[in-house]
């Protein structure tokens, strides 16, 4: 199967919330060789690409949509952007959920946008984030 249209709109939630644990905000700023002190103690804040983390898990989903047919091995991730409207910090548990903005095609490859919102479990937004990726269909 192929990625039309008819695919905008289509969203998927991560299967779990993911509790924010000071400790994996420290070994992500620590990945990223980030020293900012604000990202360690009991009011630890993650550093701002830390939503990739939790939005991965949504977009897990999106990937393993058997009707989209998509294969890892022919992506390619293009841009993506954060916008927050409040730190992500320890203590928090956040959901969330993937949604296809735009799909468009230029010969086999499939281009594809999404948005993955991040909430507290209450529904209050966090975070969105929006993503291209390019999927290539060609024989190899």
């Amino acid at each position: 199967m192929t990625i039309d249209a008819t695919m905008v709109g289509r969203s998927y939630t991560a299967a779990e919330t993911y509790q924010v644990g000071r400790e994996k905000i420290r070994e992500f700023a620590a990945a990223i060789g980030d020293p900012n002190p604000a990202y360690t103690g009991d009011d630890a804040v993650a550093p701002p690409t830390f939503a990739f983390v939790l939005g991965s898990r949504a977009l897990e989903q999106l990937l393993g949509d058997p009707e989209l047919g998509l294969r890892l091995d022919r992506i390619v991730h293009g841009a993506q952007k954060f916008s927050w409207t409040r730190p992500i910090k320890a203590g928090d548990e956040i959901a969330a959920t993937a949604t296809i903005t735009t799909v468009r095609k230029a010969g086999d490859v499939e281009v594809i946008m999404y948005e993955t919102a991040l909430t507290s479990v209450a529904g209050e937004p966090i975070a969105t984030s929006t993503s291209t990726i390019s999927h290539n269909r060609a024989d190899a």
